[in-house]
């Protein structure tokens, strides 16, 4: 591995379901945005398909399969707005994502975060959680041309620290965002929101996988596979939890 890689990577996160349990209300906004167009009955298993994709695309799938007049930008503005009363006042930060983020911000690494939310409801989660004071550097999938599988909103988040894409480690939750991170170059920790898809090829490989998901992702184990030998880990140098992909 190259020295200077193991010594500073930049770190992009997901912020949906990666550093914050937020799909709970983005199925909800979702659910309750369908419901004032004339859909009831929206149900869990059916927005679970749009994980890891941008709020827009999800809506113009959406748009087409229940015969919705109102244009993709009326749809997204409805829900940013029932997406940003909720997130004010009932968004949590994962525990373990967030002893990680202080742990990299204390050793001075560069972080963005990467999301297919809006810019708006991108703020609104990070300074309700308190993650804004580490966390000062976000784009969001509405600012390029193309939104997760594709690379752009990776590609952007490394320009803007100013790290080439192969100095950067992303963390996701979602299969689109670890096959936008391999098309961009970058190597990736994936913590499957939903654990019982981590034998999807697309997490399999990625290159350090946390296979129960966020109850198993540890910060310690995340950091010293970053930095070796930066923090004492049990037996050979990685949590029991997490596998290393080749």
């Amino acid at each position: 591995m190259n020295s200077s890689r193991a010594q500073a990577p930049s770190v992009v996160f997901d912020l949906d379901g990666t550093l914050v349990d937020s799909e709970p209300n983005a199925y909800e906004s979702a659910r309750l945005l369908l419901e004032r167009y004339g859909v009831p009955d929206f149900t869990w298993e059916q927005n679970a398909r749009f994980l890891g994709i941008s709020n827009r695309e999800a809506l113009a799938v959406l748009r087409t399969e229940y015969g919705i007049g109102a244009g993709v930008d009326e749809l997204a503005a409805g829900q940013d707005a029932i997406y940003l009363e909720l997130a004010r006042t009932s968004t949590e930060p994962f525990a373990e994502m967030r002893t990680f983020v202080e742990m990299l911000h204390a050793r001075g690494v560069a972080m963005a975060v990467a999301s297919g939310s809006s810019p708006a409801a991108i703020a609104a989660v990070l300074k309700g959680t308190g993650l804004d004071a580490y966390l000062t550097e976000y784009v969001s999938a509405e600012e390029v041309a193309r939104g997760k599988p594709e690379p752009d909103v990776f590609l952007e988040a490394a320009r803007r620290l100013g790290a080439a894409p192969a100095d950067c480690v992303v963390v996701e939750d979602a299969a689109p965002g670890v096959a936008a991170a391999r098309a961009a170059g970058m190597r990736c920790i994936a913590v499957p929101y939903v654990p019982a898809t981590a034998g999807d090829p697309v997490f399999t490989a990625a290159d350090l996988l946390f296979p129960g998901g966020q109850g198993e992702f540890s910060a310690q184990g995340a950091y010293a596979w970053l930095f070796p030998g930066s923090v004492p880990t049990p037996a050979d140098g990685r949590p029991e939890a997490a596998r290393r992909i080749s």
